[in-house]
């Protein structure tokens, strides 16, 4: 295990957390480089047997050091907007594993990734298909295209991350698709490639993924029918991590259970993991700031709050919490923040540890949406970002200052004035 205690301290591969949080102050992420490598390896060595892709999907982690160490690898990328892609070529990813997915392209993020030359766009509506077409026209370009197709299969996940049932704002339904496939072969600007489908995150079972799979390969026969031949088939991410108590598939398991599937339609099966890639390779760690007893609660007040890891408040989502150094005892407590929000909390009536001021406290499975998803809400700077390569760690984002919060800001001359 990367995250492991030794003599009653906790380590990230070689390295004490304490250490590097006497290093860079509370609160940071912190990731683990090997358990990186692992993660992106378990797509792309059952993947790379069967000729398939890995996009890695940029959102749930950034930074440009996580990144770099997968597109190393062979990874490519999902991403969503035009900021991704920039980060993703800073990076150093290879421009054609790269698959633009997302609601809302711009016509300048479309065409951004035209002039990058990506692998395709997962088309999302009639509406985005015309305008796609007009802007790759403008280019002189065809855009390589595959319309998101809403398998209307429930994922069993939480329903803010679920995504292919029919009241999503994502895809266009199967019951449609053929038709807006026969629009667009006929689009000039357009190059009908393949097909997407993606049903949601954090899902913990094989049959959702395998039901959404018949049904889209039943669309790309009857697609063949009508003479419109694809070459790739691209089946989303989603697989879960373990938080509490989960226990998902594999994704070797995944990928067995659909190849055939896909293969024997001649299609290339893309995969776009995000959380099973990075969630269990970083850690939050915070430092106790106080102990607050309330007739029969106790709060432990941190320096990490919901604008760092929103996770908790946004999902009431479950993240196990340990003491960096071995703590005896126990007391049942939440786990609170700074930010003026009832509902800036990281756990609520957990048993823990007893804890003293001073203490870090290391939120566990924090490596996927954690920093992604951070804001500066009540003008609290954006914590800094650490990773580790066995007995070295290296600081991959400063921690902003405080003039990093009005960057860009300005008043106008009239209120300067007496």
């Amino acid at each position: 295990m990367v995250f492991s205690y030794k003599g009653g301290e906790l380590y990230c591969e070689d390295v004490p957390v304490s250490k590097i949080a006497d290093a860079v102050g509370t609160p940071f992420y912190l990731y683990s480089y090997s358990a990186l490598i692992d993660g992106i390896k378990a797509y792309l060595r059952p993947l790379s047997r069967i000729g398939g892709i890995v996009c890695y999907a940029v959102k749930a982690n950034s930074n440009l050091a996580v990144l770099r160490t997968l597109f190393r690898e062979g990874a490519g990328a999902d991403i969503v907007s035009g900021g991704e892609l920039f980060r993703a070529v800073r990076a150093g990813v290879d421009v054609k594993k790269v698959v633009f997915a997302g609601v809302g392209k711009t016509e300048e993020e479309m065409a951004y990734a035209l002039r990058m030359g990506i692998l395709m766009f997962n088309v999302e509506s009639v509406q985005e298909l015309e305008v796609l077409d007009k802007v790759a026209q403008a280019e002189g370009k065809k855009a390589p295209v595959a319309v998101r197709v809403n398998p209307d299969v429930d994922p069993q996940t939480h329903p803010y991350i679920s995504t292919g049932l029919k009241e999503s704002k994502f895809g266009i339904d199967v019951d449609e698709a053929l038709d807006v496939y026969m629009m667009a072969s006929k689009m000039e600007g357009i190059e009908v490639v393949g097909i997407h489908c993606h049903i949601g995150s954090q899902i913990t079972k094989l049959s959702p993924f395998v039901d959404a799979v018949d049904r889209v390969i039943e669309l790309v026969d009857r697609l063949k029918d009508k003479g419109i031949g694809l070459k790739y088939m691209d089946i989303g991410g989603g697989i879960g991590i373990r938080y509490k108590d989960e226990e998902p598939p594999t994704p070797e398991q995944l990928i067995d259970a659909v190849a055939d599937r896909v293969k024997s339609r001649g299609l290339t099966l893309i995969m776009e993991p995000g959380r099973s890639v990075v969630g269990n390779a970083g850690l939050f760690v915070t430092r106790v700031l106080y102990v607050k007893k309330k007739q029969n609660k106790t709060f432990y007040v941190v320096d990490g709050a919901m604008n760092d890891l929103a996770r908790p408040a946004l999902y009431n989502a479950y993240h196990e919490i340990v003491p960096v150094k071995e703590r005896g005892g126990s007391v049942v407590a939440d786990v609170v923040g700074p930010v003026c929000e009832t509902g800036d909390f990281l756990a609520k009536g957990r048993e823990l540890p007893e804890i003293e001021r001073g203490d870090l406290l290391a939120v566990m499975s924090a490596g996927a949406y954690g920093f992604a998803m951070s804001s500066n809400y009540n003008s609290r700077p954006r914590v800094c970002e650490v990773l580790v390569k066995g007995d070295q760690f290296f600081v991959v984002r400063e921690r902003e200052r405080y003039e990093d919060l009005v960057r860009g800001e300005s008043i106008p001359t009239f209120l300067l004035e007496v």
